[in-house]
């Protein structure tokens, strides 16, 4: 990052660091009993700022970016606590037996909540950065043609959406999937029937994590969109 964006390297390498401290202090404060209600929406404001307006100096970009980010993470997280409710991610599986077995389980804490906040945090990053994609790609072909009439911003904003979507969702895909190879082999290795791996905590909860994540990406590429496409038609008008 130093060597290539210089810095602008180190302003993101500074807000990695940020958003590293702000993650550890939500674990820590999440430890003390302090309710996810409380903590959760503050922590997600921090992290998106810091993951958005460190990337960038443009302030088109990042507000618009930031807004966008604000609105999904905020249905999704209502969506979240359903998707939780049903699935019952929380707690430790029977492949977690073995390292727990000489551990005392009574730690206080309500593993529901730790739950939604794991699925919260990792959809943060995915949302962030389509949102973040999605309109530095629209400003930059509104900068490259002063003359675009409206119809021709919406054909190039459908054109560079289907190229963000399929790759931010193949990276995520990709992502989970790389993260969770070990489990499959041990599933497969020791007869695990369709049952039992759709009832598998550990699987599961990553796949909602992914499908959380995908969502958030599709809504945030859509919404920034339409926000950006709203300016540049207001621009136009007032021209």
């Amino acid at each position: 990052m130093l060597l290539v964006a210089k810095k602008d390297g180190i302003r993101n390498l500074l807000g990695l660091g940020f958003n590293f401290i702000a993650i550890f202090m939500l674990i820590t404060m999440m430890a003390w009993g302090i309710p996810l209600l409380i903590l959760l929406p503050i922590f997600t404001f921090i992290i998106l700022a810091l993951s958005i307006y460190m990337s960038s100096d443009d302030g088109d970009t990042t507000n618009i970016a930031f807004k966008t980010s604000l609105i999904v993470v905020f249905v999704l997280g209502i969506f979240t606590i359903f998707v939780q409710y049903i699935g019952q991610f929380q707690g430790f599986s029977a492949e977690n037996a073995d390292e727990l077995e000489n551990l005392s389980l009574a730690v206080g804490l309500n593993f529901s909540n730790v739950a939604i906040s794991m699925m919260a945090i990792s959809m943060l990053g995915a949302v962030a950065e389509a949102a973040m994609a999605i309109v530095a790609n629209l400003f930059e072909v509104i900068e490259q043609d002063e003359a675009m009439t409206l119809n021709q911003f919406q054909a190039q904003r459908t054109m560079i959406t289907q190229q963000i979507l399929g790759t931010a969702i193949n990276t995520l895909f990709f992502g989970v999937l790389g993260s969770s190879v070990g489990l499959v082999l041990w599933f497969v290795r020791l007869d695990y029937s369709l049952a039992q791996i759709i009832n598998s905590k550990l699987l599961m909860a990553d796949v909602a994590s992914m499908l959380l994540g995908m969502l958030g990406i599709l809504f945030s590429i859509i919404l920034a969109g339409h926000f950006v496409e709203k300016k540049f038609n207001l621009d136009l008008t007032n021209k």
